[in-house]
């Protein structure tokens, strides 16, 4: 098994992006909008800035999301692959 970081696996859902960032802002909008249906208990999920951060291999690829720990998108969130990823 691969080796999860301590943060990407602190919510079910985590996003690395960047201020400014449109493309961080509609994955974003996918992401609460999947998460809400399935509620918090089961979908907690956090936004990471990773403006000045040691994550920079994903700079170039925001928004980078994972799920349950593993990477699962970079640079779109696809809503029906979401949904698939959470078991709903």
């Amino acid at each position: 098994m691969a080796y999860t970081p301590e943060w990407a696996s602190r919510a079910r859902v985590v996003m690395l992006g960047k201020p400014g960032c449109h493309l961080c802002e509609d994955a974003w909008a996918v992401i609460e909008r999947v998460t809400a249906e399935l509620g918090a208990s089961r979908a907690r999920h956090q936004l990471d800035d990773v403006t000045g951060d040691e994550r920079e291999e994903y700079w170039d690829k925001v928004p980078v999301t994972f799920v349950d720990g593993r990477r699962h998108d970079f640079w779109r969130v696809g809503e029906d692959r979401l949904r698939a990823a959470l078991g709903n």
